[in-house]
């Protein structure tokens, strides 16, 4: 009963600490990347909007088709075909692996896979 006031500044001094990095940081998120494309195509092989959200629910089933299956051709809902290869279908437009993956990915606080196996595309200077 008597230490009511050291128990109410402890708590302060607790919630302060601990919400600090929230009201610090409030308002300061980093701007949202704008990736760099060189290419001389017109589409990707899927729409753009969904290209953002689940480009790599593709590459893996890309990757599931042709290391379990030995698929190495997709049809696109288009019509198009490509040969399902992030290291030749999807480099050949996507190069500069910095200002294309590496801001958006880095962004959004993840770290693909991606590279472990397959040979990142050399940087155009």
């Amino acid at each position: 009963m008597y230490d009511r006031n050291k128990v109410l500044i402890g708590i302060l001094v607790f919630l302060g600490l601990f919400t600090f990095p929230f009201w610090f940081n409030h308002g300061k998120a980093a701007p949202v990347p704008k990736p760099v494309l060189v290419t001389q195509e017109k589409a990707c092989v899927m729409p753009l909007d969904y290209m953002k959200s689940s480009h790599m629910q593709l590459l893996n089933t890309w990757r599931d088709d042709v290391v379990r299956s030995d698929l190495r051709v997709w049809t696109a809902p288009s019509g198009k075909t490509f040969t399902m290869s992030l290291a030749n279908t999807c480099t050949d437009c996507h190069k500069n692996k910095t200002q294309f993956c590496d801001q958006c990915h880095n962004y959004m606080a993840v770290a693909p896979n991606c590279w472990d196996c397959h040979i990142a595309p050399k940087e155009a200077k």
